[in-house]
């Protein structure tokens, strides 16, 4: 861990901006104008006026990138203001959390891939379980794109039927057509994310519809599933069947089953999310602490490879 003191008259606070209603400003060498880090404030931003710090002592901790971006400071407590006009909080050490550096870094990433989208649909694939919904959620507000969860429009174009109830009425088949059905209308749109249901992958049509867009598989290991879907219950998963008294492993058993069905369609997106990977680079060893916004932060980076791939490609070619 590394700490240092700033001297009097020799960092200024750089022009603000906003996210999530917390307000940021880069502390910067008063000399040089670099940059050093961000920090959050409070009170009102008085002129746009640069201002001095006194007093302010960093703490940077032995690095923990989020996905490489960035270290994550924090803060002993302070006394800094700004003239008196401006006053850092007094923030106790890693107040400035990792959820507010995380969102920082969300919002970057999403101004630079958004030119390169240009409105393209996010279609997310992945077995149940796996969070598209929760991470749909979080790419479509970050890329201010409108949200569809396909499994959800299924059951409103079914009287408001469950998953569940459409599987035992009118059997998997059934629930498969009406799952194309919605793929082929989203096909024909433009700024959506879309959570797919985990076996829509299954029927080479609904490649043809998902491919008008950018396909993002979240792939996560099957252990981490299995936990998932028992802590939520399983009724709602008509593929795996009814709980016995050991849910885990006959929950482990059939997602296995499902997933060697499905992992060579799978292998066709686009972009592939490993929730594993991630968790290794960061140091973790259970992917069940990663945050939805980081898992998001890495889509958003490999679907800009993929991008910035296929437009070398495009101009080898021409």
């Amino acid at each position: 861990m590394a700490v240092f003191s700033m001297e009097l008259g020799r960092i200024e606070l750089g022009s603000s901006w906003k996210v999530q209603s917390h307000t940021y400003c880069p502390l910067q060498d008063a000399r040089s104008r670099k940059k050093m880090l961000s920090v959050k404030f409070a009170g009102q931003w008085k002129g746009g006026e640069l201002q001095r710090c006194n007093n302010l002592q960093v703490v940077i901790p032995e690095k923990r990138s989020v996905l490489n971006d960035a270290r994550l400071p924090s803060f002993k407590p302070l006394s800094c203001t700004s003239n008196g006009r401006y006053a850092l909080s007094e923030v106790k050490k890693d107040e400035l959390s990792t959820w507010d550096h995380e969102t920082l870094i969300l919002k970057k990433k999403a101004e630079e891939i958004i030119p390169h989208l240009k409105g393209k649909c996010i279609y997310l694939v992945g077995m149940m379980g796996s969070g598209k919904t929760t991470v749909g959620k979080i790419l479509s507000e970050v890329l201010g794109y409108y949200f569809f969860d396909s499994d959800q429009l299924v059951e409103e174009a079914s009287g408001g039927a469950s998953v569940a109830q459409i599987f035992k009425e009118r059997n998997e088949q059934g629930f498969r057509d009406s799952e194309s059905e919605v793929l082929k209308q989203l096909s024909t749109m433009y700024r959506l994310v879309i959570a797919t249901g985990g076996g829509a992958v299954v029927r080479p049509q609904n490649w043809n519809y998902m491919r008008q867009g950018i396909t993002v598989w979240l792939d996560v290991p099957l252990e981490a599933l299995a936990a998932r879907v028992v802590a939520v219950g399983t009724e709602s998963r008509p593929l795996l069947g009814q709980a016995s008294d050991d849910c885990y492993s006959q929950a482990l058993t059939r997602l296995t089953k499902l997933y060697e069905d499905r992992a060579e369609a799978y292998k066709s997106s686009d972009v592939k999310v490993s929730l594993r990977d991630i968790a290794v680079e960061l140091g973790n060893k259970d992917v069940a602490r990663l945050s939805p916004t980081v898992i998001a932060i890495e889509a958003l980076m490999e679907m800009s490879k993929i991008m910035t791939y296929r437009k070398l490609m495009n101009a080898a070619r021409s």
